[in-house]
Order: structure tokens, then sequence, then C-alpha cells
């Protein structure tokens, strides 16, 4: 089977050739969008109405820099002090379930939340969850 070109070909892969254009890196580009596109926070330490309001102001800052995930360790609850208060199951962790009720309950910050998951096991798995924020369409 013989490949044969056309004259067209041959001129356009000439000019390509000797052209000075530079063509755009594709991976370069990709990289830079990625890095810009999560952030994390570690709230080990925090307690619950500070973690709170450290979570909103992130939140509000990461979808005004156009940051769509946000990682938020909180451990497993392992230390904390449940066992004091009889009402508190034991195997209840204080921030890991109350911080994502309180972005659920409020509702300025669910309008610009897109979804709350929880984290691959390499993001610190049962011990932090993603938050997803819609993308800012403000310039």
């Amino acid at each position: 089977m013989k490949n044969q070109n056309s004259d067209k070909d041959i001129k356009d892969w000439e000019k390509f050739i000797n052209s000075n254009d530079k063509l755009p890196n594709k991976d370069e580009i990709k990289k830079k969008k990625i890095i810009n596109q999560s952030i994390s926070i570690d709230l080990h330490g925090y307690k619950l109405d500070e973690a709170n309001k450290v979570i909103e102001k992130l939140v509000l800052k990461a979808y005004e820099e156009k940051i769509l995930k946000i990682i938020v360790i909180t451990g497993k609850g392992l230390h904390s002090n449940v066992e004091k208060n009889p009402y508190v199951s034991k195997n209840l962790s204080i921030l890991k379930y109350s911080v994502p009720e309180y972005l659920n309950n409020n509702k300025a910050l669910m309008n610009i939340i897109y979804d709350i998951t929880d984290a691959k096991i390499e993001d610190g798995g049962s011990g932090a969850f993603y938050i997803y924020l819609k993308k800012n369409l403000k310039k």
C-alpha cells in the first residue's frame, strides 16, 4: 500500500516546520488549572464554633478566588471529649458531622456549594470530607 501525499499536504507541512510560531504546551496549561482548583484546611484542635466560622470564611474566600474544591480535615474524633456528655454517642466525632451539618443549614453558603462528600483515603478518608463549590462566573 503506497502512501501518497498531495502537493497541498507537503506545502502545509513545510510551512508548519519552517514557522516560528510556538504551539502552546497543553500539559503546562492543565497543571496550572489543577493547582488553583483545590485547597485544604486541617481543623484539628478547633472548637466547634471556631471551626464553623473558619469554614464559612474559607468557603466564601475560595468562591471569590474561583477555587472549586476544599479538602476539610476534621479527624475521626478519637481524642474528642464526648465521653463527658451522656447525651452524645461515644462513636460520634464532633467536627466530622457538625461542620457539614452547619454548612447544610446555612442557606447563603449552600447557594455557592455544589456538593459535600466523603474524602478519598489519600486525602484523609473517614477523617475528612470535600466541599465542592459552584463555578463563580463573576469576573
